[in-house]
């Protein structure tokens, strides 16, 4: 196996719909940013609220990808 590095990034995510779509949601947006995305881990999930009412679902993520060493100069 080679050895490896890698990086790691928290995003919380939020969707209307559930705390799944939540972290689909950061997964996306992260993958925009960061390259060679490998495990998201859930940190913590909550819902906002009001009125009584359940508006969003957010899940926060640990997100890590594989570090790239720059190449020499």
């Amino acid at each position: 196996m080679n050895e490896s590095v890698y990086r790691v990034v928290e995003l919380i995510g939020s969707s209307s719909e559930s705390w799944e779509q939540a972290a689909q949601n950061a997964v996306r947006e992260a993958s925009k940013t960061y390259d060679d995305l490998r495990v998201a881990e859930v940190v913590e999930m909550d819902v906002l609220i009001e009125n009584g009412a359940v508006i969003a679902y957010r899940t926060k993520l640990q997100l890590s990808f594989k570090h790239a060493t720059p190449a020499p100069a």
